[in-house]
């Protein structure tokens, strides 16, 4: 009988292709659920990069999972200096800048930033010049500025100095605390992604059709900010790279679009993160993706992370696993919703023992939900999960 093996061991074989002691166990959480579940409060989970760091491992240690998704940039250490006050009402939290502008801070959602009519700011394309994109990341506390700027410097910065130096603080500060014992990923916007959220999603999708050489003169510049940033990630410490491209499903997009728009700047991506760092890069797309898995492996991605059933997606697990057995790992499938959020201890049990059945014979699987936790998931159904791995993910 193989020894207990540390949670990064465990989840690092599995991405690998191989089998460990067990199934590793490692979901991504939502914000809301760090919210409502992580001791510290919101305001400070959202604007504090060493906050945000302690939510993270005080989840992993409670559920007992192998890997940490760091899935926030670092945080402007003086952005304190820009508050005008704090307003509490109710459940909510609004921070008034004093710009003008305002954040609400929901305690089981992610925060917004919006101008002081409250509305929210985005580019139209025809304003866009390619030459002065690099990287567009919605979750900064300013979110979508063009040109881009950081929180509220409004200094653009060169390609080659783009990111400040406090926007990996929050896997050094989980590195720094869990060592070798659990596996930590970063996380980079994929650049059909990021061309979504910069425009807001209508009027991005609207362009592909209007205008599709430049839509790619985008998705070039936005490509090399994300091998920028998944290379300063690896420097930084992270474990694997996870590539965030929620949005080139069916539901959205077709397989001819994403063959034009989505793989070849993935592929970019996957190519030029690990020409310079020995580091796993990997997929996470939601929603309808059963029809395009031939594709996304072609990107060169090592792992697919999702995998959302029907009714959520269209991936049925026995159909992937004969896609992707021995090509790319394999980490998702448990429905989100109508399994851990409306669900119960039995309807876990059963997509768990489910899952394993399918997925972890010949190794190359980590037992996860298929997209990110619910805010509202009982606390007691994802510690079950790991309990299920324990009992009946072994290899030997």
């Amino acid at each position: 009988m193989q020894m207990s093996m540390t949670g990064k061991e465990r989840v690092n074989i599995a991405m690998r292709l191989g089998e460990p002691d067990r199934v590793p166990v490692f979901c991504q959480l939502s914000i809301g659920h760090y919210f409502l579940n992580a001791s510290a409060d919101p305001f400070d989970i959202w604007f504090r990069a060493e906050v945000f760091a302690e939510a993270l491992m005080e989840l992993q240690n409670r559920y007992r999972f192998d890997g940490i998704l760091v899935n926030l940039p670092g945080r402007d250490p003086a952005f304190e200096q820009f508050v005008e006050k704090v307003d509490n009402v109710g459940k909510e939290q609004t921070v008034r800048w004093k710009n003008g502008c305002f954040t609400t801070i929901p305690n089981d959602d992610n925060p917004h930033y919006f101008q002081a009519d409250g509305s929210r700011y985005f580019p139209t394309f025809e304003e866009i010049d390619p030459e002065v994109l690099w990287y567009v990341e919605p979750w900064d506390i300013t979110e979508i500025t063009y040109p881009y700027t950081w929180g509220f410097d409004q200094t653009a910065r060169p390609d080659s100095d783009f990111f400040p130096s406090y926007h990996s603080d929050p896997i050094k500060a989980v590195k720094e605390r869990v060592g070798e014992e659990v596996s930590v990923h970063s996380e980079v916007f994929s650049p059909f992604s990021q061309f979504l959220e910069l425009l807001n999603y209508e009027n991005a999708l609207m362009a592909l059709l209007d205008d599709p050489g430049k839509v790619h003169a985008c998705l070039d510049r936005l490509a090399s900010g994300a091998v920028d940033l998944a290379r300063r990630q690896a420097q930084a410490g992270a474990d694997a790279v996870l590539i965030s491209s929620a949005f080139a499903g069916s539901g959205l997009i077709s397989r001819e679009h994403y063959s034009e728009f989505v793989a070849p700047y993935e592929k970019r991506i996957v190519d030029e993160t690990k020409e310079r760092y020995d580091i796993t890069v990997y997929t996470h797309t939601c929603g309808g993706i059963g029809d395009r898995l031939d594709l996304m492996l072609q990107t060169g991605t090592q792992g697919i992370d999702t995998l959302d059933p029907p009714p959520l997606g269209t991936v049925e697990l026995a159909d992937a696993v004969t896609q992707l057995k021995g090509k790319a790992f394999i980490k998702g499938n448990i429905d989100p919703v109508n399994t851990l959020l409306y669900g119960n201890d039995t309807t876990v049990e059963e997509a768990v023992l489910e899952r394993l059945r399918l997925a972890m014979r010949g190794g190359g699987y980590i037992l996860s939900s298929a997209c990110s936790v619910a805010p509202g998931v009982r606390p007691e159904l994802l510690q079950r999960l790991t309990e299920l791995a324990e009992a009946h993910g072994r290899y030997a």
